[in-house]
Formats: structure tokens, C-alpha cells, sequence
């Protein structure tokens, strides 16, 4: 099931992953539109976190395929998945100290760079040129996420939540098709987590896909075009944020244990 009616972009089958005894994937099937902001939900342990690292390369499935534009992409090393357009935040902003904003940003572009090094090396026109056109897209990224006037800035005076922009436009920067965002509210307060929720909308209106694991069902619900709910492994429900909440195995599983959360 998909939820916007556009380009499936990834496709995962059967997806399964044990270690040892423990069954922490369990037979996941899931599609992702171009596009399309899809939610993975479920109580703790529920195999969030590892299905994130199946389709980013940090872990290898038993069982299952994961296909990105109908290429197999299961088994493939992290650095392989992200160079096929596949780029993840964490729950911990990982910024490299010692740059500022912009040079963050530029550290995040090495999927554009075409021109030779020797070429940098030199100053060639077109090593110049090409430096010239990504620090202007860089610049663009950071407006876009409301970091525009941080971009001499040292990462290190960021507030956490400037933070968190700051890893959403460095994902951008990697041109993706896929941004993969693990807990992003978590730590935000509440305008910070509003703010982030429309440059998630701005992200997949730009027809970049988007793929969520969170908590906060209050960020999640309004955000979300769909919401797939995992539990002891196995998915359990998919579809509309509003068709889930009246699921009672969604309820029993997890929303009725977050009412709090959720209402």
C-alpha cells in the first residue's frame, strides 16, 4: 500500500532480521512513494530502529528485498545505499565541529562534486565554477530550513533544534530520494518541532520521500500521509494516520498505552 498516488520509489518485501533467537524483523512489507511522508510506528522493541538500518545498509536482512527504483538494494554497505539516494539523520545531531554552517553543508555535497581533484587542485575554471554553484545551493538549502543568516556561524552555537535543521539541509545537500529521519521531534520543543514539521512538508513537496521513525504522536499524526505500525517485529496495520488510530490492534499494541501523547 502507498499513499500519494505517485512514483513508488522503494519497495520492500518480506523483510526479516533475527539475532540469535530474537526476531527483530519479522516478514515487513512496506512501499514509499516519491513524495509521500510515511511514519513507522510501535512500542519499544517493536523493530523500528532496525528496519531503519536494513534499508541503510547498517545492518544485512536474512530474508526480504529491498528495491529502490526496481534495483536490489538489499545487502548493499551504508556508503552504497546513500550514494543510490538513500540519506539518514539520527537522533543525535552529528555535526562536524571546528566548520562553521555553510562548511558543514558543503562537507554534505561530495555526491555532487564532479569536478577531478587535480582539477581543484590547479583552480581550473570549472573546479571554480563548480564551487561557486554549490556553495549557491548550499546557501539555498540553509534558507530553506530557516538557517539563512547562520551560514558563518560556528555549528557549535547552534540550539539543539537549529541543530536538527542544520542535519535535515546537510541530507539535502546529498541530492536524496529517500531521507530517513529517526526520532527528529525528540528533544524539541514545541515551536522548534513545528518548525521542523514544515520543512519536512517542504521537503516532500519537493518530491524527496521521507521516512520516520517517532514517538510523539502529536508530531507524528498531522504530519504523516500514512503510518505503518510495527509490533514484536511484524507489521500490524498500514495506512491513513486517521484509519490507524481506530485500529484496535494499533490501539492495543501502542496508542492506547500513549493516550497521553496521542491526544
Amino acid at each position: 500500500m502507498s499513499g500519494t498516488g505517485g512514483r513508488t520509489l522503494l519497495t520492500v518485501r518480506g523483510l526479516a532480521k533475527r539475532f540469535g533467537g530474537l526476531v527483530a524483523v519479522d516478514d515487513v512489507d512496506f512501499d514509499l512513494d516519491d513524495g509521500e511522508i510515511l511514519g513507522i510506528i510501535g512500542p519499544n522493541g517493536a523493530g523500528k530502529t532496525t528496519t531503519f538500518n536494513l534499508i541503510a545498509g547498517a545492518l544485512r536482512a536474512d530474508a526480504g528485498s529491498i528495491r529502490l527504483r526496481d534495483a536490489e538494494i538489499a545487502g548493499l554497505p551504508a556508503h552504497k545505499v546513500a550514494a543510490r539516494g538513500i540519506l539518514r539523520t539520527f537522533q543525535h545531531n552529528r555535526p562536524f565541529k571546528g566548520m562553521n554552517v555553510l562548511e558543514n553543508l558543503l562537507v554534505g555535497a561530495h555526491r555532487r562534486v564532479r569536478a577531478r581533484p587535480w582539477a581543484a587542485a590547479l583552480g581550473l575554471p570549472s573546479a571554480r565554477r563548480e564551487d561557486a554553484a554549490l556553495a549557491a545551493a548550499a546557501r539555498e538549502t540553509l534558507a530553506f530550513v530557516g538557517l539563512g543568516d547562520h551560514a558563518a556561524s560556528d555549528v557549535s552555537k547552534l540550539s539543539f533544534g537549529q541543530g536538527r535543521l542544520l542535519e535535515c539541509a546537510r541530507a539535502l545537500m546529498g541530492e536524496p530520494a529517500i531521507i530517513l529521519f529517526d526520532e527528529p521531534a525528540a528533544g524539541l520543543t514545541s515551536v522548534e518541532a513545528e518548525r521542523l514539521g514544515g520543512v519536512i512538508r517542504g521537503i516532500a513537496a519537493r518530491g524527496i520521500a521521507v521516512l520516520l521513525i517517532e514517538h510523539d504522536m502529536r508530531f507524528l499524526l498531522p504530519l504523516a500521509h500514512r503510518v505503518v505500525v510495527l509490533d514484536r517485529g511484524a507489521k500490524i496495520a498500514d495506512g491513513t494516520p486517521a484509519a490507524i488510530s481506530r485500529e484496535p490492534a494499533v490501539i492495543e499494541a501502542y496508542l492506547g498505552r500513549h493516550a497521553g501523547a496521542a491526544a
